[in-house]
């Protein structure tokens, strides 16, 4: 298996994951989404600790050091609200039976992401690009005339992960050790919570939500880890289509597993995102092409 078989799977595999992850969280019933997000911030900072001693000492030395940096702490601590905010909202998705919606925010993304390039930083948006956007925006339309209003998680979900992928933008810091100091951020609140909480349902609705309480923290961190391995073997433009798994198995499990409805006035919502996704696949991977054959022709 070559590098790229490899990143590919390692891809697959992360995607995979995060899209399986409705049907981890469902077993944490009847835990309350705030307990959740306590408890997933509590145990990815020992597993991430952990993990990052084992990859070698100087990644976990390199990672103190950081701390020692006001201008990167002041970043991540703001990554870590909007990347806590964004878990909130997935795990309040999930317990309240709006998984579907939250996919819809996954969808949503690369086109926030897109939006976000415009406003915030001002970058060179294309034709495709923008009639991308206008489909979204039609679909978010379409659900707020049937149904009087707009889909907050989806929104939710898609504007935090966005401004979280924004943020982490102005550092250069790794994926896991940004996972690890994020949490560093939370773990006080969280620990907090917890104890105000008496223990945020761990002890209280027996060994198997225990268990998945425990495993919350790991199941946090190795689709991460995955997802970082993918990306230093894989094409950028691959990966981006790699993406789309992850939000269409959580389309599956909620509707398949979960039993969530998913009505005529949601498949037109979710069919003019997928026509805007579908341009915005197309014009990178046009782009992609293009640029390589550029970069022949320079060394011809």
């Amino acid at each position: 298996m070559d590098d790229r078989q490899r990143g590919l799977v390692l891809g697959v595999a992360a995607y995979l994951i995060w899209g399986l992850a409705p049907v981890f969280w469902i077993q944490t019933q009847p835990v309350d989404a705030r307990d959740l997000l306590a408890h997933r911030a509590i145990w990815s900072l020992p597993f991430v600790t952990l993990c990052l001693a084992l990859a070698g000492r100087g990644r976990l030395v390199a990672v103190l050091g950081l701390f020692r940096k006001p201008r990167i702490m002041l970043v991540m601590a703001a990554a870590a609200l909007c990347g806590g905010l964004n878990w909130l909202i997935f795990l309040w998705a999930v317990t309240s039976g709006r998984v579907t919606e939250a996919s819809l925010g996954y969808f949503l993304l690369p086109l926030v992401n897109v939006a976000i390039g415009l406003t915030l930083f001002r970058e060179v948006v294309g034709r495709a690009q923008l009639v991308a956007i206008g489909f979204a925006v039609a679909g978010l339309l379409v659900q707020v005339v049937y149904y009087g209003g707009l889909p907050l998680a989806a929104l939710g979900v898609a504007l935090s992960f966005g401004l979280y992928g924004a943020i982490r933008k102005g550092v250069q810091v790794e994926s896991i050790e940004g996972l690890l100091i994020e949490t560093v951020f939370m773990a006080p609140f969280a620990l907090a919570w917890l104890i105000y909480r008496d223990g945020g349902g761990l002890g209280v609705y027996g060994l198997r939500v225990d268990l998945f309480l425990l495993a919350s923290g790991a199941y946090t961190a190795i689709p991460l880890m995955a997802y970082v391995a993918s990306s230093r073997l894989l094409p950028l433009t691959a990966l981006g289509l790699v993406f789309y798994i992850g939000p269409s198995v959580q389309l599956l499990m909620a509707v398949w597993v979960l039993g969530e409805p998913f009505d005529k006035v949601q498949l037109a919502a979710f069919s003019l995102v997928w026509i805007g996704l579908l341009l915005v696949s197309v014009d990178t991977v046009r782009r992609a092409r293009a640029q390589r054959r550029y970069s022949e022709e320079l060394q011809l």
